[in-house]
């Protein structure tokens, strides 16, 4: 079982992935994964905070993510679509996460959930993405 923050983005992709598919709220993400077995090993604050980021937030994280990406984001599959908006939020709202520690765990997530060599992908998008939101140095 996956613990800490790792978890909790863990199930945070589960979550917008539900949602994009059956567009849940979410209060009804909240309560349905509050419920699971994995949520009590999790980063509960982070989850809750990442949730509430991202869901008010789509939108606007589409439009980075087109800055960068080579597909519209249409085109990109749920997970993809989930995992840079994860990432992008990271990148964005919590300067305390070390840029490559989002890059990692994105690409981490990718590999578990995502296709064949979508984390690939991820990484050049997020890579690209840092240097614009946090620049070296």
């Amino acid at each position: 079982m996956a613990r800490g923050r790792h978890g909790a983005r863990r199930l945070v992709l589960q979550g917008l992935y539900q949602r994009q598919l059956g567009g849940h709220t979410e209060s009804e993400l909240i309560s349905q994964f509050a419920d699971k077995k994995e949520f009590r090993g999790i980063d509960a604050g982070y989850f809750l905070a990442l949730i509430g980021e991202i869901l008010p937030a789509e939108q606007s994280l589409d439009e980075l993510i087109a800055q960068s990406a080579e597909r519209h984001v249409a085109q990109h599959d749920p997970i993809e679509r989930g995992v840079l908006r994860i990432g992008l939020t990271e990148l964005r709202d919590h300067p305390d996460v070390p840029r490559n520690v989002v890059i990692n765990e994105a690409v981490q997530l990718a590999k578990e959930f995502g296709a064949q060599d979508s984390f690939r992908y991820i990484n050049g998008v997020l890579d690209a993405m840092a240097q614009r939101l946090r620049p070296p140095g």
